[in-house]
């Protein structure tokens, strides 16, 4: 297999006067694009930055993103992306653990870090930087399996664990997005997703086709479209929340994105009755793909021509990985029996960085156990059912959340909802239900209790549902179940 930069070299050449990112009022050619990613590749050098060594970005969604992964692409140095949306402190321990040479970002969010690493400024100071080293080149040797990328989980159960991606690791990712979003040279790649995180895996396939990318600094859904509309973007990643946010909002006018061929669906689960809303309001454009940052974006694909008829599952085993469903002793498990899913190939990652003790309980014999629960089809579709850390147990019996939310989310006005266990003395854990209402369609907590009578059996209807306004989330749009568990603890006291 190529690197990126190996890839990225064609279609320079092939390219070389097309717009190649565009950014609220800047667009850049790919020529120039990799003229200031010689450029600031040279200077890092000229600091002591070498092959292997650590570069961290910290900067909301904008074009140096992309010319900062060709600069590592070419150099050799080792992106490390850090979540804008993040508090310093946090910053500040994957600087230290990462062991970051220097710092390229916006100096309003590295000020606040406690921390005396060398700093570039986006901006002024970033673009005199360009202009002073206009015309130097650095080609460092890469092969495919040294590192491109160190990016950290979000740490929902501790310190968060940098995940190590290599150019393979990478290409492997890209490769399966372009095929799943149908995706050729014509296409124009939108990002409004965090380019910390899944946006960034889809920027890449803009290496295989010499696409025209086109950034986005926030989500707003009536705004967004508007920019979609007039961008012409074809290509792009949402997490479910945004498709949610996009399709209950009142002014939604699909028309707008009729210059959608493919929306890349993944970060989390959707649930059955939101998919088919969509679906009713802008057609097959949804393709699926469900992954971790350990295995980006592509352990499993479904098709925009097949999503319709599959609402409640993540797609087939990808072109890059092999997936099974284990018991709790290794064994695969037979077809429709719940398990854990592991997969293995060039998707997988390489391990976490500076931490062999979570490496090896998360990687085993080359398998990497998600910690998610599934199972399979006998035509070989998988069923996500749950984190295994979320699964409820009450009177000895396994509960899944996952399964509840999808009843819940049955009704009309249902704009969202989570499912969690609390202690219980009796049983061991209670199922509680957060619903955030839609304010489309009356909805209270009678009913919905009603529903999950109707639906379910007796003992995962749960024992308390509660309106609220919002679910607490992640800055990557995940709802942030322990967040939940404590406020919940903090309002029945």
């Amino acid at each position: 297999m190529e690197t990126i930069a190996s890839q990225a070299k064609k279609m320079i050449k092939s390219y070389p006067n097309k717009i190649a990112v565009k950014s609220e009022n800047r667009s850049i050619t790919y020529r120039e694009l990799y003229d200031r990613a010689m450029a600031i590749s040279h200077y890092l050098y000229t600091r002591g930055v070498n092959k292997g060594d650590r570069v961290g970005m910290l900067m909301s969604n904008r074009l140096e993103h992309v010319e900062l992964d060709l600069a590592a692409a070419f150099s050799g140095f080792v992106k490390v992306p850090l979540n804008f949306k993040l508090h310093p402190k946090e910053h500040e321990y994957m600087i230290n653990d990462s062991g970051l040479k220097i710092l390229i970002g916006e100096e309003e969010l590295i000020d606040p870090i406690d921390s005396q690493i060398e700093r570039i400024y986006v901006g002024e100071s970033y673009e005199n930087i360009i202009k002073e080293n206009d015309g130097e080149t650095v080609n460092a040797e890469v092969n495919e399996d040294e590192l491109f990328a160190i990016m950290y989980t979000s740490g929902t159960t501790g310190n968060p664990k940098g995940v190590m991606l290599s150019n393979r690791n990478i290409l492997a990712g890209a490769l399966s997005l372009s095929s799943i979003c149908e995706v050729n040279k014509n296409d124009v790649i939108g990002h409004v997703a965090p380019l910390t995180h899944g946006s960034n895996f889809l920027s890449h396939v803009a290496w295989l086709h010499g696409n025209t990318q086109v950034i986005y600094n926030k989500f707003q859904p009536e705004e967004f479209i508007d920019e979609v509309e007039q961008d012409q973007v074809s290509v792009i990643f949402l997490v479910p929340t945004m498709v949610n946010l996009m399709i209950q909002h009142p002014d939604f006018d699909p028309k707008k994105l009729e210059s959608i061929k493919s929306i890349n669906m993944a970060g989390s689960p959707i649930a059955a009755s939101k998919l088919e809303l969509a679906l009713e309001q802008l057609g097959t454009k949804f393709v699926e793909t469900y992954g971790q940052v350990e295995a980006p974006m592509c352990i499993t694909v479904m098709p925009r021509d097949e999503i319709s008829e599959k609402l409640e599952s993540a797609g087939r085993t990808g072109p890059f990985v092999e997936m099974k469903i284990i018991d709790e002793y290794g064994n695969e498990q037979e077809d429709e029996t719940v398990g854990e899913i592991v997969c293995k190939g060039s998707l997988v990652m390489q391990g976490y960085w500076n931490n062999p003790e979570e490496t090896d309980k998360t990687l085993k014999d080359g398998w990497l156990y998600t910690g998610d629960l599934g199972w399979k089809d006998d035509k070989g579709y998988l069923h996500i059912v749950d984190r295994i850390k979320d699964v409820i147990i009450s009177g000895g019996v396994n509960i899944y959340p996952r399964e509840i939310e999808e009843v819940l989310n049955k009704h009309d006005g249902v704009k969202e909802t989570c499912v969690i266990g609390v202690p219980d003395d009796k049983w061991g854990e209670s199922v509680i239900a957060y619903v955030v209402p839609n304010n489309q369609v009356e909805v209270n907590e009678d009913e919905l209790v009603s529903l999950c009578k109707e639906n379910l059996a007796s003992f995962k209807k749960p024992k308390g549902v509660y309106l609220t306004e919002e679910l607490p989330k992640s800055s990557y749009g995940k709802i942030l179940k322990r967040k939940l568990r404590e406020h919940h603890f903090e309002g029945v006291k």
